[in-house]
């Protein structure tokens, strides 16, 4: 997979996977969480063609980091799996009515693969963009790394089911908190691709415009003739 084949992959993946969820808001009754949506008429489908499309645009990028860089990438294309992998469980297993109490296997399976993606994502944004020299591209992956995971972080406390969520009145816009880590994570997966296409586009031009080496980089003339060879 070519470097654009891995940025289109993986914006088209998102996009489709946002509108499909912004379908759902839009045209459905308005519901507590995203999943919830699935529960009600109409929304299987948004639900479902929304997870797998980001599922795909995870894929899509792992794949692409495979080829590009096998050996510099191989824990964020794990976490990637790990995240696309989440989103097909989620999809297949439907959640359970309600915020905070979950009575069937299906509903405990969608919690944890659910829980699976929100976390596995910033991570592998953050270890995509670690160590590497400081460019824009790279600056905004750490940020909306960050930002999904102080996200998460405030999404877990205002949970029902969350011990905290009584101290803050939680259960007033945990909602909200949700939608907007959803869609930090969803533009994290596009500034990632991005961030790794400009890297590789700067890498080709710094190479282009150093030129070919002057017969005194090179060597002498036996060192040529072996790089000849």
């Amino acid at each position: 997979m070519t470097r654009k084949q891995t940025v289109w992959g993986t914006v088209i993946g998102t996009v489709v996977s946002f509108c499909a969820l912004a379908y759902a808001e839009i045209a459905l009754p308005v519901q507590p969480l995203i999943s919830d949506y699935a529960l009600v008429s109409g929304g299987l489908a948004p639900v479902l063609i929304g997870m797998l499309a980001l599922a795909g645009a995870c894929l899509s990028l792992a794949y692409g980091l495979a080829a590009a860089e096998p050996a510099r990438t191989a824990a964020t294309r794990v976490l990637l799996l790990a995240g696309a992998a989440g989103l097909m469980m989620s999809a297949i297993f439907p959640t359970d009515p309600g915020s905070s109490q979950i009575g069937t296997l299906s509903g405990e399976i969608h919690r944890w693969a659910a829980a699976v993606v929100f976390t596995s994502l910033p991570v592998a944004g953050w270890s995509l963009a670690r160590g590497r020299a400081a460019a824009p591209g790279w600056n905004a992956v750490k940020a909306l790394s960050v930002t999904s995971a102080l996200s998460l972080a405030f999404y877990l406390a205002a949970h029902p089911a969350s011990i905290t969520s009584p101290l803050i009145d939680g259960a007033a816009y945990y909602g909200l908190l949700e939608r907007g880590l959803v869609v930090a994570e969803m533009l994290l997966i596009v500034v990632m691709a991005l961030a790794f296409a400009g890297r590789r586009s700067a890498a080709r031009t710094a190479g282009q415009t150093a030129g070919p080496a002057s017969p005194a980089e090179a060597g002498p003339p036996e060192r040529q003739e072996r790089l000849a060879a």
